[in-house]
């Protein structure tokens, strides 16, 4: 970084006085790391809100949060305007991190927009494919018993994110997701098709409760598919990968 003529200024989010050094220094504020891993709150994003304050305020902030936070909509189509009903407490702690970076917004700050992300995958990312799950054997639920899912790749998630810092407007949310409109079987399948390797077990969800973690219960229990206009609209993100299956098929051209 140094190298490319970038001054590292390290802090842990975890401990607000290594924060300060931060105050009056930056003006195009990315934030994207997660909240801790219990609770209900997001005491992260409150530190850094309060060390960027001290001084002079950013010109703009982009907070990286997750459509997590719509909770479950029965597999309906929707847009940012949907109502938010977390289920998890991890998607509770995304929701308290929204509030104060809008609670800033109302007070200060120029510009903030919140990224709704969904599941983030690339082929160099780790753990960014299905390849793993499906080497495993991991099943999937029935058709009739399915949710659907949704993506965005790694790069257009980058390219939307820097578009929110210069084009975003003041106290917007934006869905940054693909146009992939599959259950997450049908999604397994293709994969597994496309790659050659063995497709999943099909299982219930009662068999599922047994069978799988609570973490990947988690997702399971939640369906909804994400419109994203705004993002095209608002951002004029032209995505490179318009489906997941887009972005996985570059395995075959490498």
């Amino acid at each position: 970084m140094q190298a490319s003529g970038i001054t590292p200024l390290l802090g842990n989010l975890d401990k607000p006085q290594t924060l300060m050094r931060l105050a009056g220094v930056a003006t195009h504020v990315v934030h994207m790391a997660p909240p801790p891993l219990e609770g209900r709150t997001d005491p992260r994003t409150r530190a850094l809100l309060l060390a960027l304050r001290l001084r002079s305020e950013p010109a703009v902030l982009v907070y990286g949060s997750t459509t997590g936070v719509y909770g479950d909509c029965a597999g309906a189509w929707i847009d940012e305007t949907r109502p938010l009903q977390p289920q998890t407490a991890r998607a509770q702690r995304r929701v308290d991190a929204q509030d104060w970076v809008h609670y800033f917004g109302k007070r200060g700050y120029p510009r903030v927009q919140v990224l709704r992300i969904p599941g983030i995958y690339a082929l160099d990312r780790e753990g960014g494919t299905p390849r793993e799950r499906l080497l495993r054997g991991t099943p999937v639920l029935n058709a009739n018993e399915d949710v659907y899912t949704n993506h965005i790749h790694a790069d257009d998630l980058a390219r939307a994110t820097v578009l929110a810092l210069w084009r975003g407007k003041p106290l917007r949310a934006i869905n940054v997701c693909d146009g992939t409109d599959m259950k997450m079987g049908d999604y397994m399948d293709s994969v597994a098709a496309m790659w050659n390797l063995p497709l999943p077990a099909r299982i219930t969800r009662e068999q599922a409760q047994s069978q799988l973690s609570p973490m990947v219960m988690s997702f399971l229990n939640e369906s909804r598919r994400i419109r994203a206009q705004r993002l095209t609209h608002e951002l004029g993100l032209r995505l490179r990968y318009p489906t997941v299956m887009d972005g996985l098929s570059e395995r075959s051209k490498s």
